[in-house]
């Protein structure tokens, strides 16, 4: 590893910054190496989690049958004595299809975004911020069809047979645009959500590596899982009544949801508060919270190791060429 020999602190030069050598240690990495590393965290990240998204989502499927109760013990209670234990994964298939693709796109058009902005200097937060938003317009595009299939397969007596069976009926029944009726609320959603994860993971781990620098090394992983929490939980809170809006244009009509004249943000939202009033736009925020905290955690730790390991290897090639 690059710091190895830097692991005494009586060794340190008085100007080694370890944050710019641990992103330095990922240059050179081709595209499709970016987009092989954010599959795999993508879809480690979102399988790992799921029951927490089914939770959630059942939660803000406004008027969706049996789920009433706000609560997440409730909820939990509710889908384990209807469909047992399985009734959590329902729709995990989508989200296999979906995720994949989804995150091969969003980290590597973030990888190159944050070079292209950043003009090379790692603590341009901003440069780190406007990469992300267009890493989710990008990647939100593959996604949003295979995230409404998973969310009305979620759903507690869901008609639908599988993924294929729902995106047959889904089609013949709605046409095409259903499966984008939520894409600008989800880019609305998603281009805060993570132009403040991708500020706050950078700026986190930044300052975490500062705190320890002759253990860099060793503690990356921590380091990486812990930025990557306090990323996610603070931006998921704080898009939330976003996320409430996503979830009801994409179950809209299905298990008693109600089904709205047109995808505008603002027709949802007064339909949400009418019905449940201002509580109802953060139904589902504790399963989001423990969803985006230990998610992001597990995303990151795994893209960074699988950056780490494409290093390693083209270092490899490069010394046997050599």
């Amino acid at each position: 590893m690059a710091t190895e020999k830097f692991q005494q602190p009586e060794l340190i030069p008085p100007d080694f910054h370890p944050e710019i050598v641990v992103s330095a240690a990922h240059d050179g990495l081709q595209f499709w190496q970016f987009m092989v590393a954010g599959s795999i965290a993508g879809m480690v990240e979102h399988m790992a989690m799921f029951p927490v998204d089914t939770v959630k989502t059942q939660m803000q499927a406004l008027g969706s049958c049996p789920i009433k109760s706000v609560g997440v013990r409730q909820a939990l209670q509710s889908i384990l004595r209807s469909e047992g234990v399985s009734g959590l994964y329902r729709g995990i298939g989508a989200m296999g299809l979906g995720a994949g693709p989804a995150h091969a796109v969003y980290f590597s058009v973030y990888e190159f975004c944050k070079e292209t902005f950043s003009g090379g200097n790692p603590n341009n937060s901003a440069a780190h911020a406007a990469a992300g938003v267009c890493a989710t317009v990008a990647s939100d595009a593959v996604f949003t069809p295979m995230d409404m299939v998973k969310q009305r397969l979620q759903l507690t007596s869901s008609p639908y047979k599988g993924v294929m069976d729902c995106m047959r009926v889904v089609f013949r029944e709605e046409g095409i645009r259903a499966f984008y009726a939520s894409y600008k609320t989800t880019v609305l959603m998603n281009a805060p959500y993570t132009a403040v994860h991708f500020a706050t993971y950078e700026a986190a781990k930044r300052g975490l590596l500062e705190v320890s620098p002759e253990s860099a090394s060793d503690e990356r992983l921590i380091v990486h899982a812990t930025a990557g929490a306090a990323a996610g939980t603070s931006a998921a809170l704080f898009t939330t009544p976003l996320d409430v809006v996503k979830t009801q244009l994409q179950c809209q009509g299905v298990c008693g949801c109600d089904r709205f004249r047109s995808s505008s943000i603002r027709d949802v939202l007064k339909t949400i508060v009418k019905k449940d009033g201002y509580s109802g736009l953060m139904r589902g925020w504790i399963p989001r919270m423990l969803f985006h905290a230990p998610a992001a955690a597990i995303c990151w730790s795994t893209y960074e190791a699988a950056k780490s390991f494409f290093q390693e290897l083209n270092t490899d090639s490069s010394n046997n060429i050599t």
